[in-house]
């Protein structure tokens, strides 16, 4: 994985390179959608979250993995229009520089206190890349 750099800009998911929260949406399995808050990071040509293995949206990605990314305010309410995207569960080696980019964009939140709670809690903590569908 490459570090954020010029070459960024042309990337699917450049917009959303700058902003702190996104919108993901997941689909039940009748089709609902479920908009759900994320913090992303944008490395290349793809963008990159983290969850918890128990979390509603990683148990509807187990089972599909198609997703939508919007820009939105803290809250989730969507700010800009909406890109389609697969998401695809990280191995342990390919989450690491995945950990290092959110630590490095979200000091406190997600290079402290996402990954304290994760281990309290006793869950495991997924990363997922995103990747653009057309």
């Amino acid at each position: 994985m490459a570090e954020t750099s010029s070459s960024t800009v042309e990337a699917p998911f450049a917009r959303f390179a700058r902003q702190r929260t996104v919108v993901l949406t997941t689909f039940r399995r009748d089709g609902t959608p479920v908009p759900t808050a994320v913090h992303v990071v944008v490395d290349g040509p793809h963008a990159y979250f983290r969850t918890y293995s128990a979390a509603g949206k990683a148990k509807r990605l187990r089972r599909d993995p198609r997703v939508e990314i919007a820009p939105s305010t803290a809250g989730g309410r969507p700010t800009g229009p909406a890109v389609d995207a697969t998401a695809r569960l990280l191995g342990e080696a390919e989450a690491r520089p995945v950990r290092r980019l959110l630590r490095r964009k979200y000091p406190l939140l997600q290079g402290v206190a996402v990954p304290v709670f994760h281990r309290l809690a006793r869950y495991r903590t997924l990363h997922y890349e995103l990747s653009r569908t057309e």
